[in-house]
């Protein structure tokens, strides 16, 4: 029997399915009356983890984002790992916004559920390894009780825990 289980805390966004939900907000976008001879797109730059929205004006800018949230939701990407940039004036009288895709948890963020969790008395400990966080403990009662704690605290990304044993 092992002496000590662990878990990790996560933060990921799965590419393949942000893809697809790019294709279907396109699709929709390319049959909607309200877009019908407007020059509204989404562009994924995969490497860069970035989208980019352009559009005529804000309200159809909104209204990009609304559709792309909309797919995004119903594919199960966290919308909370998405960070929106400011809308800017583009070329040819349009609006253009970038979206960050974060993926793994940001020092801050790892930092706050460390804290958290050693605030919260807990008999876990925490340590950031690059962009995740392993929490440690003797018991699993222990750690499942950890995971409610950092479920019911919001940390401004999406938190999945993985590779317990």
């Amino acid at each position: 029997m092992a002496s000590s289980y662990s878990f990790d805390v996560t933060s990921n966004i799965d590419m393949p399915e942000v893809d697809n939900a790019v294709n279907q907000a396109r699709k929709e976008i390319a049959q909607r009356f309200d877009f019908k001879g407007s020059n509204a797109a989404i562009d994924l730059d995969a490497k860069a983890n970035t989208l980019t929205l352009t559009a005529e004006d804000n309200f159809k800018l909104e209204s990009v984002w609304d559709v792309l949230q909309t797919r995004l939701i119903k594919r199960n990407v966290p919308v909370k790992n998405l960070k929106r940039e400011e809308i800017q004036p583009a070329s040819g009288s349009t609006v253009k916004q970038v979206i960050t895709l974060q993926q793994g948890i940001p020092s801050d963020a790892a930092k706050d559920i460390v804290k958290h969790l050693k605030e919260s008395k807990k008999k876990v400990q925490a340590q950031i390894q690059a962009d995740q966080v392993r929490v440690t403990s003797g018991s699993k009662d222990e750690l499942q009780d950890a995971m409610q704690a950092l479920r019911a605290k919001d940390f401004g990304v999406s938190l999945q825990f993985g590779n317990y044993r």
